[in-house]
């Protein structure tokens, strides 16, 4: 019995066990001091692995990596790793590598080095467990465009099919996304897909994985976005505000604005206010939530701001600031708090942690000479050492924004050495920046300094040639995204729309939507363009998302482009999205109504979703969690197209209630009229017969802003305006006239009188390209005419032409408008 007890204990390994029961870091330091001798690799593999567990289980703040690094037997560890690498398993191997930069340890040491490089030679045979975990080691490392990863990417194309672990293929979909083609990506994409029927439904992080590879690619996949979408808001009550400002994030980045997850997001974040008591986690708390919170709830978290404030670190600083400017605070107390911890921190934050600072305390109206001094300095060095075109770029911009008696030669420089580096929206960002060295350029006032000269005459030529070498119509419009402008405006838009009809061949329906919407917002009216993108579009119809349909039509209705297969696109798109219209998020769906019924189109169905007092309630809570500008800009679109069902479409009968918001609206404006109205209004008195013939500024019932109002007997001779017979609208919903000089209600004009509505256009009203007048100036004729007025339009470029340049031209051309186009 005896010689087998032996024998038992001689198969067991005591360094195993007396790690197994180690309860902490201190443990197991003993236990490797004690037992230096005899570690062998599973051994090291074990102590160490131990190590980064027990730091994992901790939160951030309580970890403590640092003391572990500088623990003496930590360093024994990693000689005898380094000693045993070959004698490794696979497993083991990827296992040692990722725990050891978990601690910290440098990549540039030697034992990341061996690990690696052995990784290297044994790439072909891991499992794909490993796989994935060595390609995070990678982009730990930020080597994602390494022939390495292109390695790992190949043999993922290789053996696609035979990962059913979601967790496992999130992870590679994440590492590798650099370095996908268009085929790999689809497959990928249809793998997730599957994928996500078959998983735990509880593991929100790989959907979590699956937007952010589709955010990392810039592909915005509506049908596996929603489907991610729908197992991420199933999850809300689980998630933590990390969690949840994450996967915001990458909506907002994806411009995937989901109404259903931004409440829940919302709810759940405001349960979790009263738990998040420490810098880190009320920080995470405070950025998500904040933008999205209503009054009350954004005094209270400034509230524990406050408190909190100077617990901040500088990256907790930095995110607070930047929530502050984007919810407009005016909490100068506060301010100043986030301020003085983020002015202690100055030489802590990178580069472009710094860009974000200026922008941010700039946009807050931060005032302190000594911090904004002390800021530029840091910038400039930064800039004097930057090779890379965007850092120079963001650095650049921030430094046009602080005040600055003179301009470092240097930084004039590094922009003229980069320019031929930049994209598009750089080079645009650099044309800004110019311009306003300019002006603020005290020997500007006699002539352009020569140095301004050359970067502008470098600026435009790099502008033109990126522009004469682009071949890839997807990646042009990537670069055009957010061009605007003078600059682009006055030396590349006509460059860069020779460009895109030279492109139009590769016009499909996956980038039929960015054309559509950066032709709206350039507001260029392009007839072969167009008709690309008509016939992309209903050749394959089928293929979109019903989504992009609002983006697909907004050109033809803002444009007011019309040819004989426009109808027929209208029809079709309708009818792709009338079976999801529920599935529509409520503000997308406002703007898509409003679109069409500029292009004088009122699907029934439509209609009645959007003005149904279930909906209606819906949208008022999605607007509670929406930016300022885009909620006010919502009613704005939700306003007018209530207005144009009620005039257009009285068979549906919608009520009109936006009365009083109309009248809230009346009394925010300020009523101004330009000089070209005042002129105008002087010439009408003339041609009138008096200036009491001819009222300015007259609001019509549905609250339209006519520049000016007259009217005209039977016999065409214009009768004496008075202050109360502009039209009403009372409370029972009918249209009726005012109120004249004694009282009377007058509901009707005398026999055979016309209400004439006389316009002013400017160039809003027009495409930029041409004369050719827009769809809502257009909608705005139609509804005048229901209103009953005959309308007369003044377009800016006839009123200011050189045939009108004198007062009787003016006089005679008022007079055939009014009179002479009078039915």
């Amino acid at each position: 019995m005896m010689r087998y007890s032996n024998v038992f204990l001689s198969n067991r390994d005591q360094v195993l066990e007396q790690l197994g029961i180690c309860a902490d870091e201190d443990q197991v330091f003993e236990v490797v001091g004690k037992n230096k001798a005899k570690l062998n690799e599973n051994h090291v593999g074990c102590a160490v692995g131990m190590l980064w567990q027990f730091q994992k289980e901790k939160p951030q703040m309580l970890r403590t990596v640092e003391l572990i690094k500088s623990h003496p037997e930590f360093l024994t560890l990693r000689v005898l790793a380094e000693n045993k690498i070959e004698l490794m398993g696979d497993v083991m191997l990827v296992d040692m590598l990722y725990n050891i930069l978990r601690l910290s340890v440098d990549p540039c040491d030697s034992l990341v080095q061996h690990l690696v490089s052995e990784a290297w030679l044994r790439l072909c045979r891991f499992p794909m467990s490993s796989l994935s975990k060595f390609a995070v080691c990678l982009s730990d490392q930020h080597l994602q465009h390494s022939p390495l990863m292109g390695q790992i990417t190949n043999i993922l194309n290789q053996k696609l099919s035979s990962i059913d672990d979601a967790r496992i293929l999130t992870i590679l979909m994440i590492c590798v996304s650099p370095l996908v083609s268009p085929t790999l990506r689809d497959k990928l994409i249809n793998k997730a897909d599957c994928v996500l029927d078959t998983m735990d439904p509880s593991h929100y992080n790989n959907p979590r994985r699956m937007v952010q590879f589709l955010r990392n690619i810039k592909y915005s996949y509506r049908p596996l976005l929603e489907k991610c979408n729908h197992n991420l808001l199933h999850n809300v009550p689980l998630m933590d505000a990390e969690n949840l400002g994450i996967i915001l994030g990458l909506y907002q980045s994806l411009q995937f604005n989901n109404c259903d997850f931004r409440l829940a997001a919302k709810q759940r974040l405001i349960e979790l206010v009263d738990s998040s008591t420490d810098p880190l986690s009320f920080t995470k708390l405070f950025v998500t939530l904040a933008p999205m919170a209503g009054l009350d709830t954004k005094e209270r978290l400034e509230s524990i701001a406050l408190i909190l404030a100077d617990e901040l670190n500088a990256q907790q600083a930095l995110a607070v600031a930047e929530t502050l400017e984007e919810i407009h605070s005016r909490n100068l107390l506060l301010i100043q708090k986030i301020a003085s911890v983020i002015h202690k921190n100055l030489q802590v934050y990178r580069s472009m942690e710094l860009a974000r600072v200026t922008q941010a305390m700039i946009l807050l109206h931060y005032q302190s000479p000594e911090f904004f001094t002390k800021l530029r300095n840091i910038l400039v060095h930064f800039l004097q050492y930057s090779v890379y075109p965007y850092e120079v770029t963001m650095l650049t911009r921030v430094l046009s924004m602080l005040p600055s008696p003179r301009l470092d030669t240097s930084v004039i420089s590094r922009v003229d050495a980069v320019l031929p580096q930049c994209n598009l929206n750089d080079l645009n960002t650099f044309a800004v920046v110019i311009a306003k060295w300019l002006r603020n350029d005290p020997s500007y006032r006699h002539s352009t300094p020569i140095k301004y000269v050359r970067l502008l005459q470098t600026l435009n030529h790099c502008g033109r040639e990126r522009l004469c070498k682009a071949d890839r119509l997807d990646l042009l419009l990537e670069e055009l995204k957010y061009m605007s402008g003078e600059w682009f405006e006055e030396m590349l838009l006509k460059e860069t729309m020779v460009t895109l009809q030279r492109l139009k061949g590769q016009i499909s329906w996956t980038n039929v939507p960015e054309l559509s919407l950066f032709l709206t917002r350039i507001n260029y009216l392009c007839a072969p363009l167009m008709d690309s993108i008509a016939s992309a579009t209903m050749e394959d119809i089928n293929k979109m998302h019903y989504s992009s349909m609002y983006a697909t039509l907004l050109p033809f209705a803002v444009l007011n482009y019309d040819s004989p297969r426009v109808d027929e696109l209208f029809d079709i798109c309708i009818q792709h999205f009338l079976p999801h219209i529920s599935s529509f998020d409520p503000h997308l769906l406002v703007l898509f109504g409003y679109t069409l019924a500029v292009a004088d189109c009122f699907p029934e169905d439509m209609v009645r979703e959007i003005f149904n007092v279930d909906f209606l309630a819906k949208l008022d809570s999605q607007l509670e969690t929406l930016p300022d500008a885009l909620n006010m800009r919502i009613r704005l679109r939700l306003m007018e197209l209530n207005r144009a069902v009620c005039l257009e479409c009285p068979e549906f009968q919608v009520p009109w209630f936006h009365e009083r918001y109309c009248q809230q609206l009346h009394k925010k404006g300020n009523g101004f009229i330009t000089p070209v109205q005042q002129q105008i209004h002087k010439m009408l008195g003339e041609v009138l017969g008096g200036v009491n013939c001819a009222k300015a500024a007259v609001f019509t019932p549905y609250f339209y802003r006519v520049d000016f109002e007259c009217v005209l007997d039977r016999h065409r001779k214009a009768l004496s305006y008075s202050e109360q017979s502009q039209l009403q609208i009372p409370g029972d919903g009918e249209v009726r006239w005012g109120l004249d000089s004694v009282g009377k209600e007058r509901s009707e004009l005398p026999q055979g009188a016309q209400r004439i509505a006389v316009d002013f256009l400017d160039t809003k009203s027009f495409c930029k390209n041409s004369r050719h007048m827009k769809g809502e100036a257009m909608m705005r004729k139609r509804h005048l005419e229901i209103l009953g007025y005959h309308v007369v339009q003044i377009p800016h470029f006839e009123w200011n032409s050189m045939e009108l340049s004198t007062q009787d031209a003016w006089k005679e051309y008022l007079r055939k408008k009014i009179f002479t186009e009078l039915p």
